[in-house]
């Protein structure tokens, strides 16, 4: 088995998304670690400069796999490819991106090579020269650690925000190589994409999170959140209630069955604490919780708790940091 540590890009437009920096970032701690090169792995059609940008990001080595039916993410298609060239090139490590793809794809292409997998990746480091993750379990009560065995290749889906990102270096290059692959027939296609306009930075990325619960009371008020949320440079979110009632799209959830974030700040209004929505934010690094029933499970885990009606504490706050900002 190989040294190499192998980290397959996100990227959009032909840049890179933040997370795959993150993943640069330690994966090059990691591979001096074990004496072996940074490989960054880049599927879609087309690329454009994103190879060369990796290479600017720290990777000693780029496969550049293009195909027209990578251009957007399918499962068949991806696990096919990626199976393909792991197997043949026997990586020690693959790290993949916490997406909505890459979460459907880790697994499939663990069973493929056979690969040891962990989830929810927060930590990684290399101990008596064996690869260990930390992971939240049980909707985040407790924090495990899980040691690989074997040689590999092993595969760890990082969450995003938990590593620094790398450093861009103009003028540094990597190894490109281009990846012949044959691609079959996709059984499924893409018929539509749908952008979401309504983020002013992206959920997952976004270093100030206001999230709304059931306390909101309807789809309306909502737009509390976005005028403080336009005050602090932040990202809206949303518990499960909301998205259930349909006062706002999927796209906000934060939870086990949603987005999980890791912002500096979290804004928790009206959210009464649920195990399913603290498995998606309770690794912020400050959470303030507003909320007016003063048991609510959400201050077990608050930094700062404010007990009060959001209705007026809300309006408040947006004006309060509209007026510090004003003096500058």
């Amino acid at each position: 088995m190989g040294s190499d540590v192998w980290v397959i890009a996100d990227h959009a437009g032909g840049s890179p998304r933040r997370i795959t920096l993150e993943l640069l970032g330690k994966g090059r701690e990691l591979a001096d670690a074990r004496g072996g090169r940074l490989v960054a792995v880049a599927l879609g059609h087309p690329l454009d400069g994103l190879p060369r940008t990796l290479g600017e990001y720290g990777a000693d080595a780029v496969l550049s796999v293009e195909h027209p039916h990578l251009r957007s993410y399918s499962t068949e298609a991806y696990t096919e490819v990626l199976s393909g060239i792991v197997r043949q090139r026997a990586p020690w490590l693959v790290m993949v991106p916490s997406t909505a793809w890459g979460r459907d794809c880790a697994p499939r292409l663990a069973a493929r090579v056979g690969a040891g997998v962990v989830t929810d990746v927060e930590a990684l480091w290399v101990q008596d020269g064996r690869l260990q993750a930390r992971r939240p379990m049980y909707t985040r009560k407790v924090m495990g650690t899980v040691e690989y065995v074997g040689d590999g290749p092993h595969l760890a889906v990082v969450l995003p925000k938990v590593f620094a990102p790398a450093e861009r270096r103009e003028g540094r290059t990597a190894d490109v190589e281009v990846v012949a692959v044959q691609v079959p027939e996709p059984r499924t296609r893409l018929v539509e994409t749908r952008s979401l306009q309504r983020e002013r930075v992206s959920l997952t990325e976004a270093e100030v999170v206001v999230s709304g619960g059931r306390g909101l009371r309807g789809p309306e008020n909502f737009a509390l959140l976005d005028a403080l949320a336009a005050e602090l440079g932040a990202a809206v979110g949303s518990s499960r209630p909301p998205v259930d009632s349909g006062w706002v799209p999927h796209d906000y959830e934060i939870g086990q069955t949603g987005k999980t974030v890791s912002p500096t700040v979290y804004i928790a209004v009206g959210i009464s604490g649920a195990p399913q929505h603290l498995a998606g934010m309770s690794g912020s690094k400050y959470i303030v919780a507003i909320n007016k029933d003063p048991n609510a499970p959400i201050f077990q885990v608050a930094s700062l708790g404010v007990v009060g009606d959001l209705f007026q504490i809300v309006p408040k706050l947006t004006e309060e940091v509209r007026r510090l900002k004003a003096q500058g």
